[in-house]
């Protein structure tokens, strides 16, 4: 089966909301840059003159989640203007097996690229910072996959929903804010910045370095969500999921 095909079938999967088997059931010796090329051929077919190309997600930013699937790198996945949410709700059945995660994004002014860059590198090319919420979906069956999978399904991106308050990227120490997810009321999860690769802006270099590969890199207005400060939780209709990051605010998604 060619790259263009496993392609159109997480597209199928992720339009009809029908889980579909891992790839690399059929196709065990699917490499890494495989599954990038099949989640670029992928993410480009949905792309229209309504539904443009707007930025990077990165995944695996956890030292446990990267143990978890036995690598020891985090992964990327692309963002469209069709994933911004334009209100603070989702709807259950458009998804497979919705999760929502707590993040911080930033926006550049400027573009950037490069490997092995250090954060003087990008801090200058950093505008603003906003609280976010990632809704992720797998589009595999059982929410079940490999490293090449995950990737090939653009890293489960599906929906954000960012803070209306855009923050100064020098505001504050980001590896120090603080996030509680809470779940219809009750506190689920905890975390804070350090655990996106002990500050966020770790992950963009991680970012730029994966891209660097591809001879690509961050170009000004877009946007890069830094990875689950949280872990995933597992959503259904009537949730309200709420991540309180302390003194910076609320951010609340209500699932219908």
């Amino acid at each position: 089966m060619s790259l263009f095909t496993y392609a159109e079938r997480i597209a199928n999967a992720q339009a009809t909301k029908e889980p579909i088997e891992k790839i690399t059931i059929t196709n065990p010796t699917l490499t890494v840059d495989q599954a990038y090329e099949i989640q670029k051929i992928s993410m480009e077919q949905t792309l229209t003159a309504e539904n443009h190309f707007i930025g990077w997600k990165m995944g695996l930013t956890s030292v446990a989640k990267q143990q978890q699937v036995g690598v020891d790198s985090p992964i990327y996945g692309r963002l469209t203007s069709s994933m911004n949410l334009r209100r603070n709700e989702i709807i259950a059945s458009d998804y497979i097996h919705p999760r929502v995660e707590a993040e911080v994004a930033f926006v550049f002014n400027k573009a950037v690229s490069g490997a092995n860059l250090t954060p003087l590198d990008i801090w200058s090319s950093v505008e603003s910072v906003y609280l976010a919420l990632e809704v992720i979906d797998s589009r595999y069956q059982n929410f079940s996959f490999t490293l090449p999978d995950v990737i090939a399904d653009n890293a489960s991106s599906t929906k954000i929903w960012l803070s209306a308050q855009a923050f100064s990227p020098y505001a504050l120490d980001w590896s120090a804010v603080n996030v509680v997810l809470k779940q219809n009321g009750e506190e689920k999860l905890y975390g804070n910045g350090a655990a996106v690769l002990g500050h966020p802006i770790h992950s963009v270099i991680e970012l730029l370095t994966l891209l660097a590969k591809e001879g690509r890199g961050i170009l000004p207005g877009q946007l890069v969500l830094t990875g689950g400060i949280t872990d995933a939780i597992a959503v259904q209709a009537g949730d309200v999921i709420e991540a309180d990051y302390g003194q910076l605010g609320k951010l609340t998604l209500f699932v219908k």
